[in-house]
């Protein structure tokens, strides 16, 4: 596959700009999206990935994981399709650098700024997991940094729900750098996989450089596995305490020591930026060490602190040698003298049951000491979070915040968890979920979708669907969202009403008028404009068999392609025998013919005889004949009379109706 030049129409709606970089599977194009006249970013896969069904499943994953998560800090995706014999997506085109050029250019960056990329990462992040995805590749380079350092997550391309992130070669999905121990040993991973590679990202903020580097990924992997990280003050002074043990939280080698879920991580952060800008320095550190083990919790809280400890110096081992003799039993100086009698007779259990009993009794003090005392936590829904932080911290309370999207006035606490009157222990930390306000929203792709789901998915978004409006479609089944105004990507204000396009299929088109053509001119002439054809029969005397009598819907009329015209077309009526009827009596004739299926027409004539007297004389066709059913069968009925002179007399009987008989009588009679 050649590479698209610059004014290439791709897929007959996307036409090339310029390219904006390469990686490792595909190229990426900014382009202009020629039906709603916006850029759009356009990943191609590189050609001589196309035809391995490895690569375009993972390709096609990328595309369809990263379509259902429309957030803020999450980078849209439009459209994908095929082209060129390779594969496209196209998502949302932002103006700005990758966070690797960011840290390339600047780090190390100040903590405060550090801090609030890396709580929008981990917004992105807990919006996926959330949703069952774990991106499994996090790193500055899949991260979109604006102007004003909003940060935009991109390149869901091995995210996946699942146990294993091993191929079948047994290589590493991931960047080296960034993997989490268990991700580098081929283990399964969750979402706390994530926060490790989340971590290794603020690591390198803060300092420039990462935590593990290494001649080959498989070094790395090695180092992620075995090694503990320098802490991050040793390499940039600047770092606080209370920032560098949640750097170091996030970075313990067993995921069940990290924080539980991007929510704990997203608390310790704030909690850091604020004791940062109030000026606490070191004083914040055993604040800090306290929520990192209340957040934990059970085993956790140990392990949070034991990483703490870690963090802070660990006693040398020789430390507890000096409380023994070197047998490994407790005692006193190893020179005492073995004279005295007394020291001599103590046994080693007797040590063992008084070593039992210090601990006991230090573990029962230590709980009557440090057992938490419970407060009743007071309310705070509806005030402003500053006003809400201050009295949940003089009650005693940590505080934690939740951000999200709300009509009401950005700031104002909407919920708090416990709720207010719950008692909790003094310390444990009450989450406050605080409006943003009104604020913008991304509109979300819905193309493809039926337009029951694509207005689920709008006001998932926290808007609403203003009106639907069908439009014809020739790429979309009837029924299927065709897009949105305003479009996909767009942002707009929290609650904007939103136009929904929905499909009503093909446009329709005019149909053939075939009324008089044979029945095998007319099928043809249908099924090649598009249109099926049923066919109907009915008997006609006056059309030629085989032709079209009528259609439905009618010549010239708009239908959709693919739907039914119904052609309707002559049958030759069917023969039968005529009855003989002479000799009859007039009215038993016409009960024949009539049962027979035919009109009859009845006439008159004179007769000389008596016994011809209102018999038939004659009849037409004759009887034995064959003819059309329906057909008029004429007879000629006798009437007796004494004089030559002759009268006739005609009469039509329908086949449905009796005769009635009209006599007419010639010029001779009258003159008689």
């Amino acid at each position: 596959m050649a590479e698209p030049t610059p004014n290439t129409l791709i897929d007959d709606r996307y036409k090339v700009m310029s390219r904006l970089g390469s990686g490792g599977m595909a190229d990426v194009f900014l382009v202009e999206d020629q039906q709603l006249g916006r850029k759009v970013a356009l990943k191609l896969l590189h050609g001589r990935f196309a035809a391995d069904p490895d690569f375009v499943e993972r390709f096609r994953r990328e595309a369809q994981a990263a379509a259902g998560l429309q957030h803020p800090n999450v980078v849209g995706i439009y459209d994908r399709g095929r082209y060129d014999d390779t594969y496209y997506i196209a998502m949302e085109y932002l103006p700005g650098r990758s966070l690797k050029q960011l840290i390339r250019q600047e780090a190390p960056l100040d903590p405060v700024r550090a801090i609030e990329i890396t709580i929008q990462i981990l917004k992105a992040a807990r919006f996926a997991h959330r949703r069952g995805v774990i991106h499994r590749d996090l790193k500055p380079h899949n991260v979109i940094i604006d102007d004003a350092d909003q940060a935009k997550v991109t390149d869901f391309g091995i995210a996946r729900a699942g146990a294993s992130d091993m191929t079948e070669t047994g290589s590493i999905m991931g960047t080296a750098q960034y993997l989490s121990p268990e991700q580098a040993q081929g283990h399964s991973v969750n979402a706390t996989s994530d926060l490790y590679s989340i971590g290794v990202v603020l690591y390198e903020m803060l300092t420039g450089r990462v935590p593990f580097d290494g001649e080959s990924p498989v070094t790395i992997a090695l180092k992620h596995v075995s090694e503990a990280p320098v802490p991050p003050s040793e390499l940039n002074p600047n770092v606080p305490p209370e920032l560098e043990q949640v750097v170091l939280w996030s970075l313990n080698k067993n995921p069940a020591d990290r924080p539980a879920d991007a929510d704990q991580f997203i608390t310790a952060l704030e909690d850091c930026k604020a004791a940062i800008r109030a000026g606490s320095g070191g004083q914040h550190t055993t604040s800090m060490a306290a929520v990192i083990a209340a957040a934990a919790g059970g085993a956790g809280a140990g392990a949070a602190g034991a990483a703490l400890a870690g963090a802070a110096g660990a006693p040398e081992a020789g430390y507890a040698d000096s409380a023994t003799n070197g047998s490994g039993e407790l005692g006193g100086p190893v020179g005492a003298e073995e004279g005295d009698e007394h020291r001599h007779n103590w046994r080693p259990w007797l040590w063992a049951l008084l070593v039992a009993l210090l601990i006991a009794g230090a573990a029962t003090g230590a709980y009557f000491l440090s057992r938490p005392h419970k407060r009743v936590v007071p309310p705070v829904t509806g005030e402003q979070l500053n006003v809400a932080r201050t009295v949940l911290q003089n009650a005693g309370f940590a505080v934690g915040v939740i951000q999200v999207p709300s009509k009401q006035a950005a700031g104002n606490v909407i919920g708090e968890n416990p709720a207010a009157g719950i008692k909790a222990d003094k310390g444990s930390t009450v989450t406050l979920t605080v409006s943003q306000g009104p604020g913008e929203q991304a509109v979300p792709s819905v193309q493809g979708l039926s337009q029951g789901k694509a207005t689920k998915l709008i006001k998932g978004a926290h808007l609403k669907v203003s009106r639907v409006i069908m439009q014809s479609s020739s790429r979309f089944d009837a029924g299927q969202a065709t897009g949105t105004d305003p479009g996909a990507g767009t942002s707009v204000p929290f609650g904007t009403g939103v136009t929904l396009f929905v499909s009503s299929g093909p446009p329709s088109k005019a149909v053939p008028d075939v009324t008089g053509q044979s029945q095998s001119d007319a099928t043809s002439a249908l099924t090649a404009d598009g249109f099926k054809v049923n066919t109907e029969t009915q008997t006609s005397s006056s059309a030629q068999p085989g032709n079209v009598i009528s259609q439905d819907p009618s010549g010239g009329s708009s239908s959709a392609p693919g739907s039914t015209v119904t052609i309707v077309i002559a049958a030759a009526p069917s023969t039968t025998t005529v009855p003989p009827v002479v000799g009859d009596p007039a009215d038993g004739a016409t009960s024949a013919l009539l049962a027979a299926g035919f009109k009859v027409q009845r006439k008159t004539t004179n007769v000389s005889s008596q016994n011809q007297n209102g018999t038939v004389v004659s009849q037409s066709p004759s009887g034995g004949s064959t003819a059309k059913k329906n057909s008029t069968v004429t007879i000629t009925i006798g009437q007796f009379t004494r004089s030559s002179s002759s009268t006739t007399t005609t009469s039509s009987t329908p086949s449905s109706s009796s005769s009635t008989t009209t006599s007419t009588t010639s010029s001779k009679a009258k003159k008689k």
